[in-house]
């Protein structure tokens, strides 16, 4: 802009930049299989933060009538309809922006929940 008299000014620039989380993971729940009564689903658990996870877990509630069958890659309890998947021994480690796997079989239709990771 220019004033009367021969200033000139420049407008400030402001930059706003959002931080990558430092810590916390998202989980993805994918049906990967259908047949009458049962299902097969897979989970991405995914390292959001800017350090390593040395754990990780993932929660979610089913409607009534489904159950899990089998889990691999993880360690599941289920009571009612609430599920809870935790890391194996060998994959609880997970490096900033890297992702797990695990895989499950359950009994009822296949509904995609949502999940929550911690």
């Amino acid at each position: 802009m220019t004033y009367p008299g021969g200033g000139t000014t420049t407008p400030p620039t402001t930059t706003t930049t959002t931080p990558p989380p430092s810590s916390g993971c998202t989980a993805d729940y994918t049906i990967t299989g259908t047949w009458q009564g049962g299902f097969q689903a897979e989970v991405k658990v995914t390292n959001r933060g800017s350090t390593p996870m040395g754990a990780w877990a993932v929660s979610w509630t089913w409607p009534s009538g489904q159950a899990v069958t089998n889990v691999w890659n993880g360690m599941y309890s289920q009571s009612g309809t609430a599920v809870t998947v935790r890391n194996a021994s060998w994959n609880g480690t997970v490096a900033p922006g890297a992702s797990v796997t695990f895989g499950l079989t359950g009994t009822g239709s296949a509904e995609i929940p949502i999940v929550t990771c911690s």
